[in-house]
């Protein structure tokens, strides 16, 4: 092997162990980003063998060459050598499921046809094993003349195996088209290089025969990477390519499958034994109870009830205290750096703003940790099987399902579990429909309108009205969400349709230095990401809510023309630019039932909405004459509007407000995250607004109507 530093490129089909392989590799020495421009999330990081530090990338995982995905077509296009941000590898890893060889040994095939050196990684040997499959490395390689091994990625003397064999590869590429098409075939390939790629293409030269067999099989230019003149003179020399092959009989669109299946086959003929043990599998057992019609979805929801609640309970230690930490260092800054714009910005924009993001946290991770573990083991991919039929027919996909769920907990990881939705059309509703749940940000809000508005009548004996007030906001989101999506399927461009294909893997015991690995390099990803524009934006709501000062001498802490006094605080807010911008907007929420004080706290709600409870607190935290502090509560139903002497809260106000909550898009990190993971901002722009609007109309019925009962 050259002593020269490498590119190497890890490529294979979903589940065989390939990110196993990555993390194995790489260790900490990884770094997970999206491709510029794309959402395609691109992992790259360095290995050291032989004491030479190599470079490694783990390239999204495919079936096939002829791409139908983009991140299929970026695996394409980084092994042909034409992907901008990428590469071209100088060796190949390609990871095959051992106990699945024919179907991965197609991918195989198609690589070993870029005259790029290549190794194939056997991987997965023990759960070959247990299948009664015995495997022989030499008897593959020997036949695909290309060095092959046999390890389980698990055991750590695998890797160490596959480092040696790394070390000891000459770095030789294969000829191309071991797999000896027949004679139609490649009078056809030869006809479209010649008559078409060459003089219209700049593909490179090596990746002419793919290029041309992809052709040949999809019969036009479906998502053709490259740029090309004269489309219509492809178009016929296409259909001249395809015309030799039906003229002697054969399938252009299944010839080129059927001859690499064949040689696939002489390849494992004698190397891959399949023992007769005839015993019924593991996996086999547990599908029969996990897949089943009734018994599956009923697992599915006892498997979310728990990580639904583990995710709550779990995560509140952990997030209490990160509370007190950044209260206490808020204290501490506040009360170590000398008085002044630096200290107040420091404490009340920087520290809170990073608060409010930070506390998050604990959720995020135990929520991807569970997400790991269920991957791990190979149950994500019955669950999206199991919800399938139900989630296509409003508009979803069995893969949005617990991204949904994850979105009781916080939208931001649920829109980051995505991820796992292919089609982008059925990603993109459900990252529209996904702050429709009910996360814990709304609870403060929900429960303290609820415990002062709505009566604690008991009903049937058991519950009370405030309870069943609460459990109905929640169902009241899921209701939304289905409407929501049932309605965007009808507008959104079908496009070409997804078929739910997924490869059910077998089940086995998550590695734990992965799923840690993993779950922590998601957190990063939070912090860094969201984290920086989320403090960003809390410090301009600052200014906002800070400037301008006030001049002492006009603070009245009680208007002689009213019982009514405020703080200077209060006062200093309802005359800064937020404040002022409340008193404006006061007439648009008006016909909802709301005043400019919760103008305000609607407005700096869209940082976090259980901001709306502090925005309040601190409006409302006004000195009673007798020196007596109220609660919060209290207050609201005692607030008095000096002008007209009426009550400002009512139950039609409630009711109201909880409303606009449930449906109105306030959180400016999912707008961060949802800029984030579509890579453009119409998106979280036309969530904003069509939130914002259903929200307005449905509080705005919901007053009118409770107002006049």
């Amino acid at each position: 092997m050259s002593s020269e530093p490498l590119t190497i490129a890890l490529v294979g089909n979903p589940n065989t162990g390939k990110s196993t392989i990555f993390n194995a590799l790489t260790g900490l020495r990884q770094k997970i980003a999206n491709y510029p421009g794309i959402t395609v999330e691109r992992k790259a990081g360095t290995t050291i063998i032989g004491g030479v530090l190599h470079k490694v990338i783990d390239l999204p995982g495919a079936y096939s060459l002829n791409y139908k995905k983009l991140d299929e077509k970026i695996a394409y296009e980084t092994l042909v050598g034409t992907y901008e941000h990428e590469e071209v590898p100088d060796l190949v890893l390609i990871i095959v499921d051992s106990s699945n060889l024919d179907r991965n040994l197609y991918l195989a095939s198609q690589v070993m046809d870029l005259n790029l050196p290549v190794l194939i990684v056997l991987n997965m040997s023990d759960v070959a094993s247990q299948k009664g499959i015995s495997v022989n490395a030499e008897a593959i390689s020997k036949t695909m003349k290309v060095p092959a091994i046999s390890i389980s990625a698990k055991d750590k003397g695998g890797i160490e195996e596959l480092k040696k064999a790394i070390e000891a590869h000459d770095l030789s590429a294969p000829d191309p088209l071991l797999w000896k098409p027949d004679s139609s075939l490649q009078e056809s390939m030869d006809l479209i290089i010649k008559e078409w790629i060459e003089p219209h293409t700049n593909i490179p030269k090596r990746a002419q025969h793919i290029e041309a067999l992809r052709l040949i099989s999809e019969g036009e230019f479906i998502g053709a990477f490259y740029e090309f003149e004269e489309v219509e003179t492809g178009k016929k020399t296409i259909t001249k390519a395809r015309g030799l092959i039906e003229q002697e009989g054969g399938n252009p669109m299944a010839l080129e499958v059927l001859k690499r299946y064949d040689f696939v086959g002489e390849a494992t003929s004698g190397a891959a034994i399949q023992g007769d043990n005839g015993k019924k599998s593991i996996t086999d057992s547990i599908d029969a109870v996990v897949t089943h019609k009734v018994a599956g979805p009923a697992i599915f929801a006892l498997i979310l009830l728990f990580m639904f609640q583990a995710i709550f309970s779990w995560a509140t230690p952990f997030m209490d205290m990160i509370d007190l930490l950044f209260v206490e260092g808020g204290n501490w800054v506040a009360n170590t750096l000398p008085d002044g714009m630096l200290n107040d910005l420091l404490v009340d924009g920087v520290i809170a703003g990073l608060g409010g993001v930070v506390i998050f946290l604990p959720q995020i991770l135990f929520l991807f940790f569970f997400i790991y573990v269920l991957e791990g083991t190979g149950y994500m991919a019955r669950a999206a099987f199991v919800m399938d039929g139900f989630m296509t027919k409003v508009g979803l996909h069995g893969r949005s399902v617990v991204p949904l769920m994850s979105g009781f907990a916080c939208a931001i990881p649920g829109i980051m579990a995505t991820r796992t939705i292919e089609n982008w059309r059925d990603r993109i509703i459900t990252i529209m429909v996904l702050p429709f749940m009910a996360c814990s940000a709304r609870l403060p809000v929900y429960a303290l309108l609820i415990a002062a508005f709505v009566p604690s009548t008991t009903i049937l004996g058991v519950f009370t009205l405030q309870g069943v007030t609460f459990f109905g906001l929640y169902i009241f989101g899921i209701v939304m969400a289905v409407l929501a999506a049932a309605i965007m399927k009808k507008i959104f461009p079908s496009g070409q349709q997804t078929p739910f294909i997924m490869e059910l893997p077998e089940y086995k015991m998550p590695k734990w230095s992965v799923v840690f690995q993993n779950t922590i390099e998601r957190g990063k990803i939070f912090i860094t990401e969201a984290g920086k524009i989320i403090v960003a934006i809390s410090i301009v709501l600052w200014f906002a809510a800070s400037f301008p000062h006030v001049n002492p001498e006009s603070y009245e802490p009680c208007h002689p023309d009213s019982e009514t006094c405020e703080s200077i605080e209060s006062y200093q807010l309802r005359h800064s630019f937020a404040g002022k911008f409340g008193k404006i907007i006061e007439p648009t929420i008006e016909p909802l039932g709301f005043d400019w004080k919760i103008g305000i706290g609607l407005l700096t709600s869209f940082a976090a909405r259980e901001v709306m409870v502090g925005t309040l607190n601190t409006i409302y935290s006004i000195e009673e004459e007798d020196g007596e502090n109220a609660t919060l509560k209290e207050k609201l139903i005692n607030d008095i509007n000096p002008e007209t002497g009426e009550r400002v809260y009512s139950l039609a106000t409630a009711l109201s407000l909880m409303i606009f909550f449930a449906l109105a898009m306030q959180c400016m990190s999912t707008i961060a995250i949802v800029r984030r993971e579509t890579n453009s901002w119409k998106w979280p722009t036309a969530m904003f607004v069509y939130m914002s609007v259903l929200a307005y109309v449905c509080s705005l019925i919901t007053f009118q109507i409770a107002s006049n009962l």
